[in-house]
């Protein structure tokens, strides 16, 4: 996947406001107001949370706009036990299922249990993971989470498979000021930019790829890599024998494995 003219958000909550003037718009058109960020927050620390599986839809700053996601919470998050946090990003982003969110329990959640975090799953939708409503997405969910629960801010992973594993690096790329790692499981993303120039990721990188993998080949995948190794990033690659892209439950032994590198040598 190669990233072309893709806006970024700088910063993370704004206000979406409507740039129409009313002065200029017809008595019979009703203008909806956008949402203040004061009713988005109180929605949040609205939400029941519990610890286990939480299904959560929250109203955006656009009214009738939602974001529907997934939360794990650990049993024993207190205010002096905080949790790291890991975002997850689903596969299959640009054409997803309203349940895409919810599929990932046989392999980031048994992966990374030892982590004992917080894990967000949010929904795609029908857009990719760097289209700027998910980058809207992931990053105000972030902010929500950490400023609302009891979670170490110092401590927060982005991670995703296929598709999902794509925004992992495009997380990694352009947000690195909000994340200590990225884990980017059968993914396939260029770094590089229009210009040529390949510029150094600012956290570590832990890339999982088959050699069987059906829709990313591995030597495209290795190729990305080096170019992130050429340009100084820290990455660790890790090839999986034989598993088939379409069985992401395969990979919990290697992302067991990437669990244990952020404890051992990311935080």
């Amino acid at each position: 996947m190669k990233i072309i003219k893709v806006r970024l958000i700088v910063v993370i909550f704004i206000s979406l406001t409507l740039s129409c003037n009313k002065d200029n718009v017809s008595d019979d058109v009703a203008v909806v107001e956008p949402r203040t960020q004061a009713e988005v927050t109180a929605d949040f620390r609205a939400l029941n949370l519990q610890p286990g599986i939480n299904d959560f839809t929250l109203e955006t700053l656009s009214p009738g706009v939602y974001w529907n996601f997934r939360v794990i919470a650990p049993e024993d998050a207190s205010s002096s036990n905080k949790r790291p946090l890991v975002m997850d990003l689903h596969g299959g982003s640009g054409n997803s299922s309203p349940n895409a969110h919810k599929g990932s329990s046989c392999y980031t959640e048994e992966g990374l249990a030892e982590l004992n975090p917080f894990i967000i799953s949010p929904n795609a939708g029908a857009g990719e993971w760097y289209d700027i409503d998910n980058q809207n997405q992931v990053l105000i969910l972030l902010q929500l989470a950490t400023e609302n629960w009891d979670i170490d801010s110092n401590k927060t992973v982005v991670t995703g498979f296929s598709n999902g594993g794509n925004g992992s690096w495009f997380f990694a790329d352009f947000y690195p000021q909000f994340f200590s790692a990225s884990i980017a499981v059968a993914s396939s993303y260029d770094p590089e930019r229009q210009d040529g120039s390949v510029p150094k990721m600012n956290i570590p990188l832990y890339v999982i790829h088959s050699d069987s993998d059906e829709v990313f080949p591995l030597a495209e995948t290795q190729g990305f890599v080096n170019k992130e190794v050429n340009a100084g990033s820290d990455v660790v690659f890790v090839v999986a024998e034989g598993l088939s892209h379409f069985s992401p439950c395969d990979y919990v032994s290697y992302i067991q494995d990437a669990a244990s590198w952020i404890l051992n040598d990311v935080w």
